[in-house]
């Protein structure tokens, strides 16, 4: 197990355990397994790209999250993955790809327990899910494609919001 630096009186905390309030256990997060779910990688045009390349191609990603109670303190965290390359000649590649992590949680409040699952568990499991999405566009035979770090917080605030809106909508 990490470790966090040592503090004046030469105590250490366990880098898994998040601070908590007096009287509280603190929650304990650790990946028990993290595991491809789902993946497809489709490279329809290959023999027309390279007689002609083509312009420079555009890139779509689409990125959702889920996550779902195993059983007792055990929960899979997933992300699900899809990049759409294409230019002038048609789709370059298209990979999709489901990546998920199973997390053992422990001493977590029940109202805190969605939003970690939707932001600290894809965050822990996304360095994976970037090397896997870099290995298999280059294996396809195309330049590696390098994710940058994903903001799982704000998609979960956005996420929030859109269904606040719906259920306003609903009401009126």
């Amino acid at each position: 197990m990490a470790e966090n630096g040592s503090s004046g009186n030469g105590s250490t905390k366990p880098a898994d355990e998040a601070i908590a309030p007096e009287g509280q256990k603190p929650i304990q997060a650790k990946i028990v397994s993290q595991y491809i779910k789902d993946l497809s990688f489709e490279n329809p045009n290959f023999r027309k790209l390279i007689t002609s390349p083509g312009d420079q191609p555009n890139l779509k990603v689409e990125v959702n999250v889920g996550a779902q109670r195993i059983e007792n303190d055990l929960f899979e965290s997933a992300i699900e993955f899809k990049a759409t390359a294409s230019n002038n000649l048609g789709t370059i590649y298209v990979l999709e790809t489901v990546y998920a992590g199973v997390l053992k949680i422990e001493s977590i409040p029940e109202q805190a327990l969605e939003p970690f699952l939707l932001i600290s568990g894809p965050t822990m499991i996304f360095p994976f899910l970037r090397r896997l999405v870099a290995d298999i566009t280059r294996e396809g035979g195309f330049p590696p494609l390098l994710l940058d770090p994903i903001d799982f917080s704000g998609l979960y605030v956005h996420r929030q919001q859109q269904l606040a809106q719906s259920a306003g909508k609903t009401v009126a």
